[in-house]
């Protein structure tokens, strides 16, 4: 572990485990399934993720009294702003997988420092497997009954015959058009952005792209710091780098996960297909 964010660590882990487990006790069901009732967001929503964002949030709270939260299932207050450490908290991500019963869900515990992520946890509880990274400490995957082992992106470069982590869900025609652009012939449909990220750090895929800006700040922040650790890059649409503890929640301009070898060339390959589909840089 990296002797920089040790106790931070220990404690994501901990808490990404235990709220893994409180999910998993309430996978079989039944489930009381709401909607979120803020305006433009219609996600699902179960006791599980009530649940489980109620226990990483109140430990978190006890461990480090001055540090700010953003949690999906909180109330974000302003308060947050002033911080310069802010846990970003998605305590299950893919809800409708976890809903559906198809194992794609995930805790994800993430930690901003000025705006930059430095520390994430994303746990799947049902495979028991788990991503892990520190800023300047790699990444570390870890399976029940096996040392932890650390990973490394691929070196693929040939953007045609990368192989695409895509949504199993919230597919567009546009995103259609960028495969077809692209050239891209392979892809795994898996949920939750932090099990896509996943896929790309131990190999299994080179590319993830998301062109909806309604991803938020607590879906990329513990992802991205794995991505980056394991030597690829997370960005937004345009290439530009995320920024976290902003008063807007969502990353309006989209995201773009690779191996880093042809980000750049993904990224220039993307400029006339966003203009195509009329998409502008969003001030965020």
């Amino acid at each position: 572990m990296s002797i920089y964010y040790d106790h931070e660590l220990r404690i994501a882990l901990e808490l990404a485990r235990e709220a893994g487990a409180a999910i998993l006790d309430l996978y079989e069901g039944p489930l009381v399934i709401e909607q979120k009732s803020e305006v433009h967001d219609h996600e699902p929503v179960t006791q599980a993720d009530k649940l489980a964002n109620e226990l990483i949030v109140g430990r978190l709270s006890t461990e480090f009294p001055d540090d700010g939260i953003l949690a999906e299932e909180s109330v974000d207050t302003v308060r947050r702003l002033g911080k310069s450490r802010v846990w970003m908290i998605d305590p299950l991500d893919g809800t409708s997988g976890f809903i559906d019963g198809n194992g794609d869900f995930a805790v994800q515990i993430g930690l901003a420092i000025e705006g930059e992520s430095v520390l994430g946890v994303v746990y799947q509880p049902l495979t028991g497997v788990l991503y892990r990274a520190v800023r300047g400490a790699g990444t570390w995957v870890e399976r029940f009954r096996f040392e932890p082992e650390r990973v490394q992106v691929s070196t693929h470069g040939e953007l045609s015959t990368m192989r695409l982590a895509a949504s199993r869900s919230h597919r567009s025609p546009r995103m259609d058009r960028v495969v077809k652009a692209f050239g891209l012939k392979e892809e795994v449909n898996r949920g939750s952005v932090g099990i896509k990220v996943g896929l790309i750090v131990e190999q299994q895929c080179d590319l993830y792209v998301h062109l909806s800006p309604q991803t938020k700040q607590w879906d990329t922040c513990a992802p991205e710091i794995i991505l980056s650790e394991a030597g690829g890059r997370l960005t937004d649409l345009f290439g530009q780098p995320l920024s976290y503890n902003r008063s807007d929640l969502s990353n309006r301009n989209g995201i773009v996960a690779s191996n880093g070898i042809a980000h750049d060339r993904i990224i220039q390959s993307l400029a006339p297909l966003l203009d195509e589909f009329g998409r502008i840089p969003s001030v965020t």
